[in-house]
């Protein structure tokens, strides 16, 4: 095999790929018993007709297609390293010249990695911030962890108040007609969570378990539904049920049951210390946000479009894995939402771009600083990963091969990048807007 490569505009490069005949020919043959079942020549039982006689009622032709992506799957891969190509996209593969007895010639034009220009990069201007946990924030948090261990309690003694959930029928009408979807049994209506259209929850406040109400409201003028925009409906609302949720005292019991410490006193320290880690965390990623958007906005590139075709791709299948662990298949989705996958792509195009133009900025500062990812980095990144995953750090080591290995190393380089970039910015106060 030979592999010549033809630099093209806008970083696209054309690989002509040469195969000896004596690899066509073996391609030939494994085309012929895949195929050779599926082929009848009379006075031959199936499967028993030689390639020859095949070959002379049908042609050669007739295994050639098979036979070229035998060909193209068994030697692309390293034709591609044999390039010494940095190849970012897929391959647009043409045949080009293909016959008995002849070498089998392939072209694979690829998209490959842009060279960048950084513009200014150091003492970029960033707006300076403050990682401040205020006894709101801990109050906050305290009383989400008392939402999570409060009681429901089913209210027998008096009426509907604001935060009940009552337990409702309805049954919707628009111009003295039942509409589709207007109809529900035991639903359980969270009053003040606006979950209904605007009024229909008021309503109930200060109604008893028992009663039948008749809600009157307007459904707004934008409304997803055409035909009852801005249109007024009456709802006939059976109460069923009334439910309040009763929380936990704040107290050192409380401390104790939902935590491992025995006072509240301990408790509220140790909210106050992992708020104020979580807060860090949120100022640095902040700071290296707006560092990393100005030094993108700096630098000159030309990026291909089969590099952000395959980076829209590789999204997409990210947000297919999210939506399947929530229960749903991706085909699912796309009905619910009327999406259709091209919309999809369509909207995800300009946050795959900006993501490889980060991606290239960083690599590209991380090459101009000689910053590089030490064996104390890389020992660091298998200690958290064995932490995450709950596993011996050397049977991580074992499972990697080089090109694992190398995309941490990367990975590391590019966060080394966005936090030297930090380093050297300049924080400013925020301007008041004019």
């Amino acid at each position: 095999m030979s592999v010549t490569v033809e630099n093209l505009e806008k970083s696209m490069a054309k690989m002509i790929v040469t195969v000896g005949a004596d690899d066509f020919e073996k391609a030939m043959t494994r085309a012929y018993n895949k195929n050779k079942n599926k082929i009848s020549i009379q006075g031959f039982r199936r499967g028993k007709a030689p390639r020859k006689m095949i070959e002379k009622m049908y042609g050669p032709e007739v295994f050639y297609e098979d036979a070229a992506n035998f060909v193209i799957q068994d030697t692309y891969e390293e034709a591609a390293n044999e390039s010494e190509l940095d190849i970012v996209s897929r391959p647009e593969i043409d045949v080009e010249d293909i016959g008995v007895g002849k070498d089998f010639v392939y072209s694979a034009v690829v998209a490959v990695r842009p060279e960048v220009t950084l513009g200014e990069y150091k003492g970029l201007e960033i707006q300076k911030r403050e990682a401040v946990v205020t006894d709101e924030d801990v109050d906050a948090e305290l009383n989400r962890v008392r939402e999570q261990n409060s009681r429901t309690l089913t209210v027998e003694d008096r009426a509907i108040e604001m935060d009940d959930t009552a337990v409702i029928d309805f049954d919707g009408y628009v111009d003295g007609e039942q509409f589709q979807g207007g109809k529900g049994d035991d639903y359980p209506l969270v009053i003040g969570s606006h979950s209904f259209i605007d009024n229909f929850e008021e309503q109930l406040i200060g109604k008893n378990v028992g009663d039948e109400v008749d809600v009157n409201v307007t459904f707004p003028e934008e409304y997803h539904e055409e035909s009852l925009k801005g249109k007024p409906a009456l709802f006939k609302v059976k109460i069923k049920e009334i439910k309040t949720k009763e929380l936990p005292d704040l107290d050192d019991e409380f401390a104790s049951e939902v935590s491992e410490f025995e006072t509240l006193a301990e408790y509220k320290d140790s909210i106050k210390k992992n708020l104020q880690e979580r807060k860090d965390q949120q100022v640095k990623n902040e700071k290296e946000n707006e560092a990393v958007d100005k030094a993108v906005e700096n630098i000159t590139v030309e990026i291909p479009e089969p590099m952000i075709d395959e980076q829209v791709r590789q999204m997409v299948n990210e947000f297919a894995g999210r939506i399947q662990q929530q229960g749903l298949s991706f085909e699912q989705y796309m009905q619910m939402t009327g999406m259709t996958a091209d919309n999809l792509m369509s909207q995800m195009r300009p946050d795959a771009e900006k993501r490889i133009k980060t991606s290239l900025t960083l690599e590209a500062v991380a090459k101009a600083e000689n910053i590089t990812a030490s064996e104390e980095d890389i020992d660091k990144e298998l200690d958290n990963m064995a932490s995450m995953y709950r596993m011996e750090k050397e049977k991580i080591q074992d499972m990697m091969g080089d090109a694992e290995k190398e995309q941490i190393s990367k990975d590391i380089e590019i966060r080394k990048a966005a936090e030297f970039l930090v380093e050297q910015a300049k924080e400013v106060e925020k301007k008041d807007e004019e």
